[in-house]
């Protein structure tokens, strides 16, 4: 992710494209048992990793919003699986229902589109089925894990507008540099940001739901 981020912000993958790496790894590695630590590390690492690369006409604030945009949700996922596995497959299973859900929906249905400046090919009806899939998937959860059904689809929905919003964000930031893909890396698929953005987006929301609620998915029955 660090390199597509840097290669697509600056144009190449130099210094600040692999300390941004470096700084990821590391906060993933204390993310379980120091995730305070962590996100110090991402902290600083904001303010370092832009002034030492090369940059010409393009910004370096980029890369101050690609160390979050990278390092939070790692540190994220991480610290959610220390809480239980059941958090984590739930994030899991409610993206990829959005994304199946959404991409149904908008294929069959059609209709207004969401924001065709940005994404021209996602519809009101692609959320609309995004969030209905992701309800669904909440529910049956909730049904299995001891968790109200309701409640639990409420909040999948939920998710499902933040990973679709995470979509559409990595979606203008390729249109902004004027690009398709983040990379080509995964052939067929673009990049590892192209797939991963609405986890990116949902991962961080999910652990403030955890520090919240005081505990994982196990924790809030």
């Amino acid at each position: 992710m660090a390199w597509e981020w840097t290669r697509l912000c600056s144009g190449h993958f130099g210094s600040d494209g692999k300390l941004l790496a470096l700084v990821s790894v590391v906060a993933v590695i204390l993310g379980h048992a120091m995730p305070m630590a962590g996100m110090a590390l991402i902290a600083v690492a904001a303010l370092t990793v832009p002034w030492v690369g090369r940059w010409s006409d393009r910004s370096p604030l980029w890369m101050v919003a690609g160390t979050f945009y990278i390092g939070v949700p790692a540190l994220s996922l991480v610290w959610l699986r220390g809480l239980g596995s059941d958090t984590v497959f739930w994030l899991l299973l409610v993206v990829w229902a959005t994304d199946i859900g959404a991409y149904a929906a908008g294929r069959t249905i059609g209709g207004p589109k969401l924001m065709p400046s940005v994404s021209p090919k996602k519809t009101w009806a692609g959320l609309l089925g995004g969030m209905g899939s992701a309800a669904a998937v909440g529910a049956i959860v909730g049904f299995v894990d001891g968790f109200s059904p309701a409640v639990l689809a409420a909040l999948s929905a939920l998710l499902a507008v933040v990973a679709q919003a995470g979509d559409l964000a990595e979606s203008w930031v390729k249109r902004h540099f004027g690009v398709k893909d983040s990379s080509a890396i995964i052939p067929g698929h673009g990049g590892v940001l192209d797939r991963l953005d609405g986890l990116l987006a949902a991962s961080p929301v999910v652990a403030m739901l955890c520090l919240a609620l005081g505990g994982g998915l196990s924790q809030w029955r």
